[in-house]
């Protein structure tokens, strides 16, 4: 006669046995997320540091007026170079304890250029070592100079490096043109106040177009021989819209031609023209156009 009785189906104690390992490995679940869950929120609970008004007697400061201090000894004895890339969680607050930004409440570390960020970061951070979690107190100076929307007055920061990505050393900064005081008597002149030199021909006689998204290498100078910005120094090249930049520029970069070294001295009203935190009066850079699309 045919069963309805499976003969391979456990009998009733195996059965709540296995129940009882089920909901075993269950609660173990459970009770790890409740642990990871409570150890992230933990992390995110960034109440301000005792010390955050001022830099305790026992921080080290450096001459330019970076002061820190050691909070978690770190691991090897590398630490980064200003051109290598770094991985770090961080937290910064102003010295009122208010947190202002803080890589654990977006959930994921940080990594960038450490010659991309504020200059007490690029000093600071070229201080650790893996492993190492070191808190600052960045005056004014060498944080955001009291930039409009950006966090004003000494900041402070607790910053754990997790990584270092080696890169190579960029080539040493370019001199400073003989001729940065003002254009000399040789340079073209547009109506606008525009005033350039080819240094180097390019090939080809077509000129990007407003636009055009180009590919340059660049240095900027203020009049007084002061390097503010150049891509040879990061040693990578860098591709915009040329409608999305200073005006100097996008009328400039309309004269030249793909191979082109140009130099452009850029009135004030063509180049940042009293932006707050930018280099301000006239501006002279030197431009090789790479490419454009």
């Amino acid at each position: 006669m045919f069963s309805f009785i499976n003969s391979n189906a456990p009998d009733l104690p195996d059965f709540q046995n296995r129940a009882k390992v089920t909901a075993m490995k269950i609660f173990v679940l459970l009770l790890a997320f409740a642990v990871l869950s409570f150890a992230t929120v933990r992390a995110q609970n960034l109440d301000a540091p005792s010390d955050v008004a001022a830099p305790p007697d026992d921080a080290v400061c450096t001459d330019s007026g970076l002061c820190s201090k050691v909070i978690v000894a770190g691991s090897g004895e590398e630490h980064p170079d200003a051109w290598d890339k770094v991985t770090v969680h961080y937290s910064g607050w102003t010295t009122d304890g208010e947190l202002f930004d803080s890589s654990f409440k977006r959930g994921q570390p940080a990594t960038f250029p450490l010659n991309r960020v504020i200059p007490g970061w690029t000093e600071g951070v070229a201080l650790m070592v893996v492993g190492e979690i070191r808190r600052f107190w960045i005056p004014v100076e060498l944080a955001y100079n009291n930039q409009p929307g950006k966090p004003a007055g000494m900041l402070v920061f607790d910053v754990e490096l997790l990584g270092i990505d080696n890169q190579p050393e960029p080539p040493p900064p370019p001199q400073t043109p003989p001729d940065v005081a003002g254009p000399p008597a040789d340079a073209e002149k547009t109506q606008s106040g525009l005033a350039s030199k080819v240094l180097r021909p390019g090939v080809g006689s077509e000129h990007p177009k407003r636009s055009s998204t180009v590919t340059v290498h660049y240095s900027g100078w203020t009049t007084d021989g002061k390097l503010f910005d150049s891509s040879v120094t990061r040693g990578e090249s860098i591709s915009f819209p040329l409608n999305r930049v200073i005006p100097g520029w996008t009328e400039g970069l309309q004269l030249m031609v793909v191979g082109e070294r140009r130099r452009l001295w850029i009135p004030a009203k063509l180049a940042y023209d009293g932006v707050a935190g930018a280099p301000q009066g006239m501006l002279v850079f030197d431009v090789e156009l790479i490419s454009f699309e």
